[in-house]
């Protein structure tokens, strides 16, 4: 043991030399609304040069490995107190952890992530934890005495180590690893930074992918209770909201379409969106990821017709394509699985189509645009072959749809398959 001691501290020492010159050669000015130096930070994580002490290497372990984490992630992160970090030192981290990684790998034949989280992660909880917002005062607003001490920075910092260490277990460990990274990763959701937030966020969505639904089965009602709770988040992390939402929910509740947890959700998302339906940063996100929850709620959709189609008829019209395309590729989702049953806005969904392939003539995007239409419009004939005609009259004789009109003239099928 003390051979392989020697070796990882060597091998340790001599990777983190680079690093600690070009930290030392980097510029850094601390932001104006902080006065915490995150450079020091990380540097503070560095191990001494002159230690030989095997029981300090466990914990110069964990510290190089925190601050490869802070420096690696810097590559994705927008947070101003991050931005400072050149690409080639991020690059150095990335490739510095690779390195101890296989020396660990080799030394000891064990997995340095996955020996490496049961510390790690009680820390960086901690670390959230203790800028949070946690407390009530006399008059039941949130206060908490350990803000007003702790810079959020360092709550950000340890979001951003969290999913960076996180995205770094080898997948067939990622599951055996969840009873101690979802309790972190809630601390995350739970705090009030946009920031922090949104790396929780990243880190259930990265877990969502790729681990068993089984995994979450302890901690389900709380993580889905967290993603009602995250749903008014702000705009710049409305769309991991929505992804990590409809993932975790689809997973969990995969065979009970009548969920309380899918209505619960689609509700709060309906609501945020209708309080600025105009707004593409809100309409393109929800469009993008919301189908597999559409799918999983099937037939129930129908009682949510009176939110969900006043949405698309006025993101069906809007002046980019990518939202049209969306909508109308969702628009199919929802008809569909519910058939569009007993509903009020069938006649004005066919005379909304009719109206949006005229316009299309435009768009760059308009033979995509009219092909969807189109694929809609036959399966609303498929699916109410009377009604389809009574709305279709009006319409049919428009010499600027001539070429759409002998496509919706073939003899009318008496059934519509729902779920093809």
């Amino acid at each position: 043991m003390a051979t392989s001691f020697s070796h990882l501290h060597n091998t340790l020492i001599l990777l983190s030399e680079p690093i600690r010159e070009s930290l030392s050669k980097t510029s850094y000015k601390p932001s104006e609304s902080s006065n915490v130096s995150i450079k020091l930070l990380l540097e503070s994580l560095l191990p001494p040069r002159n230690s030989h002490h095997e029981s300090d290497f466990q914990s110069q372990l964990t510290n190089f490995s925190l601050l490869c984490a802070a420096l690696a992630s810097s590559q994705t992160s927008t947070y101003d107190q991050l931005s400072w970090i050149p690409v080639s030192l991020t690059n150095s981290a990335d490739s510095a952890f690779r390195q101890l990684y296989e020396a660990f790998s080799n030394d000891q034949e064990k997995d340095l992530v996955t020996e490496l989280m049961p510390t790690l992660l009680p820390l960086l909880k901690t670390s959230i934890k203790e800028s949070s917002i946690d407390k009530l005062d006399a008059d039941g607003d949130e206060v908490s005495a350990a803000s007003a001490r702790v810079p959020v920075a360092y709550a950000i910092v340890a979001a951003y180590q969290l999913k960076w260490f996180v995205t770094q277990v080898d997948l067939s460990q990622l599951g055996k690893l969840c009873s101690l990274i979802i309790p972190c990763a809630l601390t995350a959701l739970d705090h009030w930074s946009p920031e922090v937030k949104g790396q929780g966020m990243i880190t259930f969505i990265h877990l969502a992918k790729h681990v068993n639904s089984g995994e979450f089965s302890l901690y389900e009602d709380v993580i889905l209770d967290a993603c009602c709770q995250n749903i008014a988040s702000s705009d710049e992390i409305w769309e991991h909201v929505v992804e990590m939402s409809v993932l975790l929910v689809t997973s969990t509740q995969q065979n009970n379409p009548r969920s309380p947890w899918f209505e619960k959700l689609l509700n709060e998302m309906l609501s945020h969106l209708w309080r600025q339906p105009r707004a593409k940063e809100r309409c393109i996100p929800w469009l993008k990821h919301i189908d597999p929850l559409l799918s999983g709620m099937g037939l129930v959709l129908l009682a949510h017709f009176r939110r969900i189609f006043p949405l698309f008829f006025k993101w069906m019209h809007a002046d980019d394509d990518e939202t049209i395309l969306l909508v109308l590729d969702r628009m199919k989702t929802v008809i569909k699985f519910t058939w569009i049953r007993c509903s009020p806005y069938y006649d004005r969904l066919v005379d909304e189509l009719v109206i949006l392939y005229k316009d299309a003539s435009l768009k760059l995007e308009r033979e995509n645009i009219r092909a969807r239409i189109l694929q809609i419009l036959v399966l609303l004939r498929q699916c109410k072959p009377h009604q389809f005609e009574a709305a279709w009259v009006k319409h049919k004789d428009d010499p600027n749809l001539s070429t759409l009109c002998p496509s919706l003239t073939p003899k009318m099928p008496n059934s519509c398959p729902i779920s093809t």
